[in-house]
């Protein structure tokens, strides 16, 4: 009971409510970058609900937070600085492949489909549903994450003072959850 109560003082939920939005978001303007830019195939929406989010993302950076957060706070000696990355990269191209994976059975089983069926298109894939290029794009994304990304986010969220963080987090989750009502209703 008291780890709840810490918790909830020092708002770890709620920043980690917005944290998942904030990934969420990146996620979806990482989809939209390489549609656009990288491939040149135009516009499309791949979030499976209207807003500019991809929670698939969140899910998988939460998961990088929970499997090498620690390793990634942990001091040592040159071993550990030489071998961190490393461990990091795989470990991030098997968490975010396994979700990936995860997620295609999910929405298949829920909407019958998923938005990103066009693995069929790699040398290298398991039934369209995942692939090697994509699975070694997000081992390099989950060192960028927990480098750079990450750090950021503690430092931004710091920043509002408790009653701030309490309205923005409540500000989201009320678009999170009207966002999600439209989409059940109009979509499926």
């Amino acid at each position: 009971m008291t780890k709840i109560k810490e918790l909830l003082e020092k708002q770890t939920v709620q920043k980690l409510f917005l944290c998942f939005w904030m990934y969420a978001i990146l996620g979806w303007c990482y989809e939209v970058f390489l549609e656009v830019v990288v491939y040149k195939w135009g516009f499309t929406n791949l979030g499976i609900m209207f807003g500019p989010y991809c929670p698939i993302y969140a899910v998988g950076a939460l998961l990088f937070l929970l499997f090498f957060g620690r390793l990634m706070k942990k001091e040592g000696g040159r071993l550990l600085q030489i071998t961190r990355p490393f461990i990091i990269f795989f470990g991030s191209m098997a968490v975010a492949t396994a979700v990936e994976l995860t997620g295609t059975y999910i929405l298949e089983y829920f909407t019958g489909s998923w938005p990103w069926n066009t693995y069929a298109d790699y040398d290298i894939n398991f039934q369209a549903r995942i692939a090697l290029s994509p699975s070694l794009r997000f081992g390099m994304g989950g060192l960028l994450f927990l480098y750079f990304v990450q750090p950021f986010y503690d430092w931004l969220l710091a920043k509002p003072k408790r009653k701030t963080l309490n309205i923005i987090t409540l500000a989201v989750l009320v678009i999170v959850v009207t966002d999600f009502i439209l989409t059940l209703i109009l979509r499926y």
